[in-house]
């Protein structure tokens, strides 16, 4: 059996796949998964489900959606199924998951894996991180957040999916796809307007395509937007990409984008400098 919350959340059996109906049982699964395989309390569950108006007789109302979910779930069951899904324990209920059925840890694992891949080809890595992107189908839990857990659920997920981005991009950099991401990147620059990385990689890939003047209008249109909606000036850091495509410095052409470190010994350097 899968499951799916990264977009509609729907549960697939072998021949046959379903979605939770009803805004309390979509709420309910995304509960379960967002603590897949921990025990969750009646009380957490009843504050997702909820919220501060729970129904007068809540225990009988949550033993009444576990039912009903447990149907649903028995709906899409293979016969050789031997793992029991969601058991009741002294405090709560327990939804248990193995390995790769849920698509949100396939996605974190992925993305955990190869943020740490070292020496290992970057092409493949390339190709296993979009695979991994490929699973998102729109926000997370169907854009169902009730209570805190999924809430911080889907705001952790959404930040590996952030993150992942920028590693992919990180890595097409590295393997002379500037031209090739520059749509996407655009694209993605557009939704997350104030996200400095994605500025920052745009940047980069716009200048080793020979666009220079066009990476310098992004700096600028950004740097605008950040004054205009928060009132606050790029980092010192992305100044420095600003900098180093007016010099035309040659670490913009290095094969992976400039190391933070080296960026920030030099503007350590220039700002003592400045100092002095």
């Amino acid at each position: 059996m899968l499951f799916f919350v990264l977009g509609p959340t729907e549960i697939r059996g072998e021949n046959h796949a379903i979605r939770p109906k009803g805004a309390i049982q979509q709420l309910l699964f995304a509960s379960f998964m967002a603590t897949a395989g921990r025990t969750v309390t009646v009380e957490t569950l009843s504050e997702e489900l909820w919220g501060t108006t729970p129904p007068r007789k809540m225990h009988n109302a949550l033993q009444a959606q576990v039912s009903r979910l447990r149907r649903t779930l028995a709906r899409v069951e293979s016969e050789n199924e031997s793992l029991p899904r969601i058991v009741s324990t002294v405090s709560g209920y327990q939804f248990n998951i193995q390995q790769g059925e849920l698509d949100a840890h396939v996605f974190l694992n992925t993305v955990e894996t190869l943020r740490f891949a070292g020496d290992r080809d970057v092409r493949r890595s390339i190709n296993d991180l979009r695979k991994a992107l490929v699973l998102w189908r729109g926000p997370a839990f169907s854009g169902f957040t009730g209570g805190p857990l999924c809430r911080i659920a889907a705001s952790r997920y959404e930040e590996a999916r952030i993150s992942a981005l920028e590693l992919l991009f990180g890595m097409e950099l590295k393997a002379d796809g500037h031209a090739r991401i520059i749509p996407e990147l655009t694209e993605v620059s557009a939704e997350n307007p104030t996200q400095e990385n994605f500025c920052r990689l745009l940047m980069v890939a716009l200048y080793r395509s020979g666009r220079h003047i066009d990476a310098l209008n992004v700096y600028r249109q950004f740097r605008h937007r950040l004054n205009e909606e928060i009132g606050v000036d790029p980092s010192p850091m992305l100044r420095w990409y600003e900098n180093a495509i007016l010099g035309h410095d040659p670490m913009l052409l290095e094969e992976s984008v400039p190391a933070s470190e080296n960026i920030v010994r030099t503007r350590d350097l220039v700002m003592g400098h400045q100092g002095a």
